[in-house]
């Protein structure tokens, strides 16, 4: 009677220990169960797949650092040739701008006049040239951009006579390093709201450090009227965001016309003026030029110099 029953725990125990055994196959994958060392089947099969779980962890974590460190190094050298880009168009402008004030110190040094009255400049930012590059429908590339958007750099030149615009344009155009790309004379032939001034796109060499990079800056030239009504309409256009009411369309036209009729007046006054100035003036004797202390003129050397142009002449 009693050996029935030792089979049946003695079956009931294997089949628990298979069970167990199985189990612990199972939960040892990431955790070697407490009585199964190394030396047992199951203590071997957690101790392997525990190490292949580590090493295959430590060489994704290899792979991921290898990607972040090469993305960090494409963009420290995407940040680089963005830096120089935006620096090439920095220089163009600081170069522009001191060939423009080089013509307003010598008139008012030669003329005691000068026909430029103020000068301005300013650079896009990124986020400007991106917006305006998605705009155009221009592919996100510098070179791309560096040939379709020709206003990264802007210069603003303002003249007190209409007159002085043309006569800006021609100097700024006869220098040999300026590349004329486009001129639109919107002084002889205004937009249709009125608005008036010269544009003039030019390249101009820039010499980095290890290249040389033709550089596009545009330059506007006007009046302070023209520049006075400009930055009205500028600042009405941009309150309605483009739609601007009919009745402000039509006084700012009249506006224009009115700024017109003031420019041509006053340079008619300052002709008159300038007429009748003595052709020999007090302090003729001084050689004054901007910046500096007048230094005084020996007669003697102005004499010198004046029987060297004598022989000069004469040869």
């Amino acid at each position: 009677m009693t050996a029935p029953q030792t089979d049946s725990v003695a079956g009931i125990q294997q089949s628990t220990d298979t069970d167990l055994v199985a189990q612990e196959s199972t939960d040892t994958d990431l955790v070697v169960e407490s009585g199964s060392g190394p030396g047992t089947r199951s203590g071997a099969r957690a101790v392997s797949r525990a190490g292949a779980y580590v090493e295959t962890h430590a060489e994704t974590h290899a792979e991921m650092q290898a990607e972040s460190d090469a993305e960090k190094a494409r963009h420290h050298e995407i940040k680089t040739e963005l830096t120089r880009f935006m620096m090439s168009y920095k220089f163009a402008t600081d170069e522009m701008m001191t060939k423009i004030n080089i013509l307003k110190e010598e008139f008012a040094s030669i003329h005691d006049y000068s026909p430029i009255e103020h000068v301005s400049s300013r650079i896009k930012s990124p986020a400007g040239i991106l917006n305006k590059a998605l705009r155009k429908g221009c592919p996100l590339d510098l070179e791309d951009i560096r040939r379709q958007i020709q206003d990264i750099a802007g210069i603003r030149v303002t003249c007190s006579f209409i007159s002085d615009t043309y006569r800006v344009l021609d100097m700024l155009t006869s220098q040999e390093d300026v590349t004329v790309l486009e001129v639109k004379d919107y002084v002889a032939a205004p937009k249709s709201n009125g608005y008036k001034s010269l544009h003039l796109i030019v390249a101009i060499p820039v010499f980095m450090s290890d290249r040389v990079e033709p550089v596009t800056v545009e330059i506007q030239i006007r009046t302070v009227a023209m520049d006075f009504w400009a930055s009205l309409e500028h600042k009405i256009f941009y309150k309605y965001r483009g739609v601007v009411p009919a009745n402000l369309v039509a006084e700012l036209k009249e506006a224009a016309d009115v700024a017109n009729r003031l420019d041509i007046q006053m340079e008619r006054l300052h002709n008159q003026v300038v007429a009748l100035e003595p052709t020999v003036r007090a302090g003729d004797d001084l050689l004054s030029i901007a910046g500096l202390t007048p230094f005084a003129l020996p007669t003697s050397l102005l004499e010198a110099i004046d029987r060297g142009r004598t022989s000069d002449a004469t040869d």
